[in-house]
């Protein structure tokens, strides 16, 4: 269940950060702390960025930060973190980002009804706001566990 993926110490709320970069750091470092991956997961991400340009951005406001599997991935794990003042990550359409999610998979399909149940929360503008104005990681956890 997600709210078995997603503890309180892969969320974090309202942080500050320079740029897109950062953002992306930020949320992969509370993945590599609970070791589920390698500092190099990280490093991909930024590079996908640079090569592939801004995908990740999925919908306003919104990054799915992740990398391929083999990049550096130990176990398959999900961390949330919103942004104290939107940053641009370059995608016309969508910025300036609010949340970071990032996706640490540890193959190719496990993870897919984690990522549907998320997808679930994401399309509930309700649900979604309170993820991106909350004030508190408790906020966040009572949005998950209302999605088993």
């Amino acid at each position: 269940m997600l709210v078995d993926l997603i503890t309180s110490e892969l969320i974090d709320v309202k942080v500050k950060c320079k740029d897109w970069k950062e953002a992306i750091n930020k949320g992969a470092k509370l993945l590599e702390n609970k070791g589920f991956i390698k500092e190099c997961y990280k490093e991909e991400i930024i590079n996908n960025f640079k090569e592939l340009g801004p995908y990740m951005v999925i919908a306003p406001g919104i990054v799915l930060s992740h990398a391929r599997p083999e990049a550096g991935v130990n176990e398959t794990g999900i961390s949330i973190i919103t942004l104290e003042d939107p940053i641009e990550f370059g995608s016309e359409l969508n910025d300036p980002v609010k949340l970071v999610i990032t996706l640490a998979a540890k193959d190719n399909t496990s993870h897919l009804s984690f990522l549907s149940k998320l997808m679930e929360i994401l399309m509930n503008t309700e649900d979604l706001n309170t993820l991106i104005n909350a004030n508190e990681v408790k906020d966040i956890i009572n949005i998950i566990k209302k999605y088993k």
